[in-house]
């Protein structure tokens, strides 16, 4: 693997590929530590030290790296671009005209794309404006009774909600900037920076807080776990299809086989996030209402923090029915099936058409039920890991950051080998 490594940076294009990637990626850190106009510095460190990030923000902040709760110019990270591509995908099944312009190819996604863009500085307005004003109000941080603003004045508030909302319109410049000219997914490997920042705080403050002993241990248990997401990423259920030989003037095409691959994990972390931002909504709600009635009492006891397991059980159980809800929307066994009989594609003993649809069903939805399974359990990780040694709820070996961090690194690893393998050069996996 080491020399691959090193055959990538000889080859001159690659170099300058990976290169540029590395450049961009210190261009982003550095802007996630850049404080916006108006924030006090001294206060934002000095409450963040004595406030667990046990809270609503959580989601977010592991997405921004942890820019978020110092109020950096990109504090919204990467979370209002991933929020605005999930809507647009939901809408493509819903809108007709989406759905129209997602099936006239380039063009058609070039202008989601578009619609991306546009709805990401929307979202991205909306969570500044909440954020500084919930900052200004002294309630971002709670249990801190110090300033975070040098001063309340509307022009403030407003500098620093136009700043972070420019912040993220520069995220979403750099990550297409890596994915033109670098290497792999721009946005996908934006946030892996940003999950990647907070891993070593996290695991040193397992160390500081319950012993080195017990930190040895959860290195070993988390090289078990990232073994296991490997595995199951990787996992998937080929479906063989055969294409029957057809003349075409005086040529014969057709007399293939192939195969459809269904992944065990079909949709991802997509579920995970789905679930985590729909358990925050009720705990953000009991924030604004400052405890001062029985439902927010109620909600800030059970599903403020993860260490209940009213929470954990609610949390499983979203994450599995927004696994079977987004593999419905994303794959599609009638349109898949209409595409095979067009090109007279079969699969080995299942009759065409209907027969087809039905069998696609059948096993997309016996091999959903392992993969939400898995994500389920994977995303419980830091939660029993909060209760059983006391670490925070960004446990780094488990939940969105590890399917993050793996799915991530195999993507890109997967593309800087298929690279060298054009250069005659061995690969990463060999």
């Amino acid at each position: 693997m080491l020399s691959a490594y090193v055959n990538a940076f000889r080859t001159p294009d690659l170099r300058k590929k990976l290169l540029f990637v590395l450049m961009v990626i210190v261009i982003f850190r550095i802007g996630s530590q850049i404080p916006a106009p108006g924030v006090d510095i001294h206060n934002v460190h000095q409450c963040l030290s004595g406030v667990e990030n046990t809270g609503v923000y959580n989601l977010i902040n592991v997405f921004s790296g942890g820019a978020l709760l110092q109020l950096t110019i990109f504090a919204l990270g990467i979370m209002p671009y991933i929020t605005a591509s999930i809507i647009l995908q939901l809408l493509v099944v819903v809108i007709p005209r989406l759905e129209a312009l997602k099936k006239e190819g380039q063009s058609g996604q070039t202008k989601i794309t578009q619609y991306t863009r546009y709805l990401t500085l929307g979202l991205a307005l909306l969570q500044a404006t909440g954020i500084v004003a919930l900052a200004r109000s002294g309630r971002l941080l709670s249990g801190c009774a110090e300033p975070l603003l040098y001063d309340n004045k509307t022009s403030t508030f407003l500098v620093m909600v136009v700043t972070m909302t420019a912040g993220t319109a520069v995220i979403m410049w750099l990550g297409e900037l890596i994915t033109d000219r670098g290497v792999g997914n721009g946005m996908s490997i934006l946030i892996f920076t940003q999950v990647v920042a907070r891993f070593p705080t996290s695991l040193w403050s397992v160390g500081k807080s319950r012993g080195w002993w017990v930190f040895a241990v959860v290195i070993a248990i988390g090289l078990v776990i990232i073994a296991a997401v490997i595995f199951i990423e990787q996992a998937q259920r080929r479906i063989p299809v055969q294409y029957a030989r057809r003349m075409v003037g005086r040529k014969m095409f057709g007399g293939s086989s192939t195969y459809i691959p269904l992944k065990v994990n079909q949709a991802g972390v997509i579920p995970v996030i789905f679930a985590s931002s729909l358990l925050y909504l009720p705990a953000m709600a009991a924030q604004f209402n400052n405890g001062s009635s029985s439902w927010a009492v109620w909600i800030s006891n059970y599903f403020t923090r993860g260490d209940h397991p009213v929470y954990m059980i609610t949390f499983f159980a979203l994450i599995v029915f927004f696994t079977y809800f987004y593999v419905s929307i994303t794959f599609n066994p009638e349109e898949v099936a209409d595409n095979m009989k067009k090109y007279g594609g079969f699969i080995p003993g299942i009759r065409a058409g209907k027969p087809t649809e039905d069998y696609l069903s059948y096993v997309l939805s016996r091999i959903t039920l392992p993969g939400s399974l898995y994500l389920g359990l994977i995303a419980l990780i830091p939660l029993i890991a909060f209760v059983l040694i006391g670490a925070d709820q960004n446990f780094p070996f488990g939940g969105t950051s590890i399917l993050i961090m793996v799915g991530v690194a195999l993507d890109t690893v997967k593309q800087i080998e298929s690279q060298l393998q054009q250069r005659n050069y061995e690969g990463f996996l060999r």
